[in-house]
This record gives C-alpha cells, structure tokens and sequence, in this order.
C-alpha cells in the first residue's frame, strides 16, 4: 500500500493487519516453536482476537490446510526459491506455506493470496523477506495443484510411495506404515491405500455424543444435529460452535468421535459372570472415553476410576466427569490392588496416525523412531491392564493408530505364552458396523467409516 507524499512521490504505509490470517499464522509458528497442539490452540486464539462467523472459519481452514498440505508446499516452494526449504527462516517458510495453500488449494483469488500473504510478511518479519515471498508466491500462482504436482513429484511406476508422498502430503513412513496397516487388516493396500491419505485431508465433521441418562441423541438432533450413522449415543453437527448446544455447554453431552464412543461402549457389552462394580480407565486423558465410561457405569450403579500419569490430562478429565474418581497414576506402576477391576479401557498412548485429520500436525511432529519406544510402554499398559482385571474380567486395548507395531503385534507379544488371556472377537460387540476386517480385532477406517482409524482388541481374563 502506498500513498503520497507533499511533493507527490509514493510513500510506502504499514500494510493493515488482517485479523485471519495473523491467527492462521500464530497457530503455524506456535506449532513449529513449542509444539503446540492445534486443536487445543486454534479455540484459544479465535476467541482472543475475538474472530466470529466467516473470520473464524477462514483462520480455521488456512492454518489446518496449510499443516495438512505442508509437505506438498514445501515441495513446491523448494522449486520455485532460491534456496532450499530448510534454508529459509521458519517465520517466513510457514508464511509461504499459509501463501501456497491459499493459491493451491483454495478459492481465494490468486491475486488476492499473493497479496494478502506479502503483506502478512511485511507486517511480522519484514519489507526484504516481503519481496522474497512476493517472487516466490508469484512464481507458485503460475501453476494450478495438478500441474505443480507432476513436476514435484516423482513418476508413480519409478516410486509410487514417494509419489503418494508428495500428492497427499504425508511423510514417506508414514504411507509405508498405512498401506502395511491395511494388509493386515486384510484390505487391498493398492485400491485403498490413496482413498485413505486423501480422507486424512479432508475436514472432519464434528461428531458428538449425548451421555446416556444426563443426554439424549434427540436433543441434540433438535438442537441441528443428525443422528450418527452408527453410534446409538451419536450425533452429527454440520456447522455451528458445539457449545452452543446447551446439552455440549452442561457437560451432558460432548464433542467424541464416533469410532471412539464405540469402542468404549464395546467393552461395557462384553457380558461378564459374578460382579460388575468396578471400572478403570487406565489412560484417560483428556477425558472423552472416561465420559462416556462414567455415564454407562452409572446407569449400571458401577463406578468408573480414571487414570493418568499426567496431571495436566487429569485434571481434564476431572472437568469432564461428573462422579468418577480421578488420579494421578502411572498404570504400570501398580497403583492399585492386582485383580481389583471388572472392566479395564486402555487407551494407550501412540503416534496418533489414525487422528491426523483431526491433528494435522501429527504427521510432521513423529518419525518411525518413535514407534518401538511407544510400542514398548503400550506392552507395558496392557500387561498392567490384565494385571488389574479380575479373572472373569474384560480388557479393551485401544489406540488411535492403525499402525501394527502398535495394534496387533503388542497384542501378540504381550498375550504370548499366556494360557489365562483369552482373545475376543471385537467385531462382535459393534453390531452396528458390518465391514471390519478379519479379526478378532476391530479397526476403524476414515476413508471407509468416516471416523478416525481407532483399534480395539478385547481380552477376557481367565480364571486360574
């Protein structure tokens, strides 16, 4: 922007700051600098820069666009510079990152994301690297996705996991890791494996749930939501803030994925003989599965304890829960008497691949490092899980990974050698889903379900 000065000549002015983007662009630094979450973030900053209506659904979709398709845009923005990504100050790498997803993946004029995004720049970093991105954005708006693509990435018949890469912005591991997800689970990994990165693309729809005796699935529906497809307790909201709802804003009703309310409610129909008093939720932050837990308990006159190592989480899941009983405890550390429990959720801690639409940034924050040592304290969870169960109770192992080294093979390690864990068949205690894999197991698929990728495996422990 520019005006003139007494004697005519231009003048530079300060560009004026556009709330939206300022708060897309906070949120990308927050998540490079601190490791922020960005759905714990995104609420917190909407609501300081007061961003309402159309604003807030602009900051929303740049900045959880612009983590979902950053390994794409870096491809791109590393053909179009003069230097290489990882040569470029990070401030101003994630304000082309938010500047390439505006010029490739949305409606937005290219001449309005040019501009709007130069002067972005020259409002937070500065009037010299606004000319860098200025050249680097025009050369990016030259292009249309598909036609960036076939320059960036590689020839899908010479490296069709890099290929995948690439096109739907995912680390290489990452697609190795779903596409030997879904071979074990028995799907053709060639057919599916692409149907699957590009729902972990797509935006979510927010799912709630009505918690039984305190909320019901038709007040939500007459507050604008859709009954869910498949959880008797859920719901769909097309547009609109959750805590408008009054049932979400009272704490009887929540925002939780589909596949994990089912999950939860599959461990409470696994019918047991002798008591059914006692609960445990060995990991249960922040509090989705302990809420729903806590209502199904209730409603039987049994009691939920909930459980995390963390106090942050627990204390999380002490604002979501009404009458359940809340520590702060590592489940392997034996915090409770052996045999104590009738029912046992472990939701254990992992990589988080089958949530990435959810938490876009998950796919940056871990490598296939990660992964044995997750692997090693999930063994260690589900050990002190069927420790804590009484023989004749039930265990549900879940994680919202789909990654085998997670599901399957802790199952298989842990219950090896074992003649008192009895598997069983998951699949059989969610009636309402009729295309799960081979089991005994049950997974969840967003590109088939619609939910996030959750794993269930169910165990019973035997007497003696």
């Amino acid at each position: 922007m520019t005006t003139g000065d007494r004697r005519g000549r231009p003048r530079r002015t300060r560009p004026a700051r556009d709330e939206a983007r300022n708060a897309a662009f906070d949120l990308l630094r927050a998540v490079d600098e601190r490791d922020a979450y960005a759905n714990l973030l995104m609420p917190v900053l909407l609501a300081e820069r007061r961003l309402t209506g159309r604003d807030a659904a602009l900051a929303t979709e740049l900045a959880y666009g612009t983590l979902r398709g950053l390994g794409t845009y870096d491809a791109v923005i590393d053909a179009c510079g003069d230097r290489p990504c990882d040569k470029i100050d990070p401030p101003l790498l994630d304000a082309l990152r938010l500047g390439a997803h505006q010029l490739l993946r949305t409606r937005i004029p290219p001449h309005a994301a040019v501009s709007a995004t130069v002067d972005l720049v020259r409002l937070r970093i500065g009037t010299g690297a606004s000319r860098f991105a200025n050249a680097v954005l025009r050369r990016i708006a030259g292009r249309d996705l598909a036609q960036w693509l076939e320059v960036v990435a590689p020839p899908a018949d010479e490296d069709p996991v890099g290929r995948l890469a690439v096109s739907h912005s995912h680390p290489r591991w990452v697609v190795t890791a779903l596409r030997d997800a879904l071979r074990a689970d028995g799907a053709s990994a060639d057919e599916q494996l692409e149907a699957l990165l590009a729902a972990d693309n797509e935006r979510p729809r927010v799912s709630l749930v009505a918690r039984p005796g305190r909320a019901s699935v038709e007040e939500l529906t007459a507050a604008g939501a859709t009954p869910a497809a498949y959880s008797p307790y859920g719901a769909y909201l097309g547009e609109g803030d959750p805590g408008g709802i009054a049932a979400v804003a009272q704490g009887r009703a929540a925002v939780q994925d589909e596949a994990s309310q089912l999950v939860a409610l599959a461990l409470t129909r696994v019918p047991l003989s002798g008591e059914d008093h006692l609960w445990l939720d060995m990991c249960a932050g922040p509090g989705g599965k302990a809420g729903l837990l806590e209502a199904l308990a209730a409603e039987r006159g049994a009691r939920l304890l909930a459980s995390d190592a963390r106090h942050h989480r627990a204390k999380l899941v002490w604002r979501t829960t009404r009458d359940a009983g809340v520590i702060v405890a590592d489940g392997r550390a034996g915090a409770w008497r052996p045999g104590s429990f009738d029912r046992v959720a472990v939701d254990a801690p992992c990589t988080g691949l089958g949530a990435l639409r959810r938490r876009p940034e998950a796919r940056w924050r871990r490598d296939p490092g990660s992964v044995p040592e997750l692997a090693e304290l999930q063994r260690g969870l589900l050990t002190a899980a069927l420790a804590a169960v009484r023989p004749g109770g039930v265990v549900a192992y879940v994680t919202c990974s789909p990654h085998p080294a997670e599901t399957r093979e802790v199952v298989a390690d842990v219950l090896r050698g074992r003649d008192d864990v009895t598997e069983l068949p998951a699949a059989e205690f969610i009636p309402e889903v009729a295309d799960f894999g081979p089991g005994p197991y049950a997974q969840f698929w967003p590109h088939r379900h619609g939910t996030d990728a959750m794993f269930l495996a169910l165990m019973r422990r035997e007497n003696g």
